[in-house]
């Protein structure tokens, strides 16, 4: 039996399809993988590291760096370049002091120090002045109590720049620059009195073994006697400066004549040998000596005498 049609297309039930495997999910499951890095290049925690770090270190360009001819190549010759120019500086230093030489003049010990400060203070009762030699070569100071040496002058130099500033902290008058002052006054005064010496016994044609820092050396020992003058000024007064003042100056003038005088007096015999027209020069060379000696109290006394009053 035939049922009416009221407009309405007769359909037969359908089943529903299931999903085709491979169409991509809506929403993809990630609760099994590892959080990857952000676009942002920000760390994401739980994100593993190291691998990533073995990765960046096996890569070839830092391999590279340390197997590439080039660049070792380079590496040597920077390393030769600093070693010839080592040599260079060496080479310019040496042509203006020599290191050996200077390391003699700091060859002492605590032993030669104190005969040497005893013999600054005390010179008179000392005999043999001559310097001692081995094969042509004069002793290190520690085997010579007579050898010139570089410390005591260095030490004392700087003794005297701090008892400087504490003399003038004492008195109220202390400032960097009254203190720089002082100290570059006491080195020009160095070196004025070693180019005169050197100048003098360049003009005089004196042959002697003296050299630069022979002459800083016998320089450099009035600042022994200086400071017993200024730490005198400062327990004892003006009186206990001048009494130091005359006792540290003739102490300083009887070790310079007689130390001096073994190196510049003794080429006399020489030149008497040479005729009567070398006759003056003698006279000259003893008037040296002379010079050097009376010349260290007016500097002692120019150094110190504005710390005490």
């Amino acid at each position: 039996m035939d049922l009416p049609h009221h407009g309405y297309r007769a359909t037969k039930p359908r089943a529903r399809a299931a999903a085709p495997l491979t169409d991509s999910l809506l929403f993809e499951d990630t609760s099994s993988a590892a959080p990857a890095m952000s676009s942002q290049g920000y760390y994401t925690p739980g994100y593993d590291m190291t691998g990533a770090s073995a990765g960046i270190q096996e890569g070839p360009g830092v391999n590279n760096l340390f197997t590439d001819p080039m660049a070792n190549a380079a590496v040597m010759y920077g390393s030769s370049l600093a070693n010839q120019g080592k040599d260079m500086v060496n080479k310019e230093i040496s042509r203006f002091m020599s290191v050996n030489k200077l390391k003699y003049f700091f060859a002492v010990d605590t032993r030669y120090v104190l005969k040497k400060l005893t013999l600054l203070m005390f010179p008179y009762m000392h005999q043999d002045w001559e310097v001692r030699y081995h094969r042509d070569t004069p002793l290190t100071p520690r085997q010579d109590v007579n050898a010139p040496d570089l410390y005591i002058p260095t030490m004392a130099f700087i003794t005297y720049i701090l008892l400087a500033g504490m003399a003038l902290g004492i008195q109220k008058r202390f400032s960097p620059e009254v203190l720089g002052l002082c100290a570059s006054t006491a080195l020009v005064w160095i070196i004025i009195e070693v180019l005169v010496m050197l100048l003098s016994l360049y003009l005089l044609t004196v042959h002697t073994d003296l050299s630069t820092f022979d002459l800083i050396a016998y320089s450099g020992y009035k600042y022994v006697g200086m400071i017993f003058t200024v730490l005198s000024g400062l327990l004892f007064g003006s009186d206990g400066y001048f009494v130091a003042l005359a006792w540290s100056s003739c102490a300083i003038m009887f070790f310079i004549v007689h130390s001096l005088k073994m190196k510049i007096v003794p080429s006399l015999s020489s030149d008497s040998m040479m005729g009567t027209g070398a006759g003056a020069k003698p006279q000259l060379r003893l008037y040296i000596t002379v010079a050097t000696a009376l010349f260290q109290p007016i500097i002692i006394y120019w150094l110190t005498s504005h710390l005490v009053r």
